[in-house]
């Protein structure tokens, strides 16, 4: 993890997210939890800011968690949509209204209909805006249309994130402020490039740099998340690519492919 977090903040991320999903949250424990944020908070030692990810689908064993955590040195909480219960848009916004409420951090929502079954809707994410606690949303739809609505009625203080690496520059271009990453675990540098360049308005510049993360995004996610990007950082000797059950570690033949595919396209 140490090699990691020096890894990302040389390579120019403007910030650190902790126990999300690519960080194989559903399947660490509480104890592995505790020694992840603390270990990448020594690690880190307040250079850049933690956005920590709290969620889940029971709203009270979250207050929980929220009580039971050191926030020092943490900046923020993503907390997900809750998934498999299918709440209604009232049930959602009383759940992170609570979640909200009792965080001593701000909080960011995370919206993800394809992992947890239900879209936060604009609505449904506009209500929730107005809770002082509640600062912006990780939007991981892929509807671009909902992000725009979003984008249009938003209080001008609520953050608009990409969730989706090749949605990040059109995201950004709608009034976005950024993207939480898969890839640039990996591949810092130019995805940071990229997307500051979009943030400067260079559109043309990003575009071209996201042609080479778009030829590579397929092989990335073929066998599950985060088995592809693992299998970078082994070849970059930063970690082991295994990955836990029920995700299965990453096939030779993609390793194979992925590793190809980012040399052809100049980004390892």
């Amino acid at each position: 993890l140490s090699a990691l977090i020096n890894h990302v903040s040389q390579g120019g991320v403007d910030y650190l997210v902790v126990q999300g999903t690519t960080g194989e949250s559903a399947t660490t424990t509480s104890d592995e939890k505790k020694k992840i944020i603390e270990t990448i908070k020594e690690s880190n030692a307040y250079q850049l800011p933690i956005v920590y990810g709290i969620g889940g689908n029971d709203t009270e064993t979250l207050l929980t968690q929220i009580k039971n955590t050191s926030f020092d040195g943490i900046d923020a909480i993503l907390s997900v949509a809750p998934y498999y219960n299918k709440p209604s848009s009232r049930g959602v916004k009383e759940h992170f209204n609570a979640i909200a409420d009792a965080c001593p951090v701000p909080v960011i929502l995370y919206n993800i209909p394809g992992r947890t079954g239900i879209n936060l809707s604009p609505e449904t994410v506009l209500a929730l805006a107005e809770h002082s606690n509640i600062i912006g949303i990780k939007e991981a739809s892929c509807i671009i249309e909902q992000c725009i609505e979003i984008a249009f009625h938003k209080p001008n203080d609520f953050l608009l994130i990409s969730g989706d690496d090749v949605q990040a520059v059109p995201i950004i271009s709608i009034g976005g402020v950024g993207v939480m990453s898969v890839i640039a675990n990996a591949l810092p540098n130019k995805f940071s490039e990229m997307i500051h360049d979009a943030l400067k308005g260079d559109f043309v510049s990003a575009q071209k740099i996201l042609g080479h993360f778009l030829a590579i995004d397929s092989y990335l996610y073929e066998e599950g998340n985060p088995v592809g990007v693992k299998l970078i950082l082994e070849h970059l000797d930063l970690m082991e690519s295994q990955v836990r059950r029920p995700l299965a570690s990453g096939s030779n033949e993609l390793k194979i492919n992925l590793v190809n595919r980012c040399k052809q396209e100049k980004l390892i």
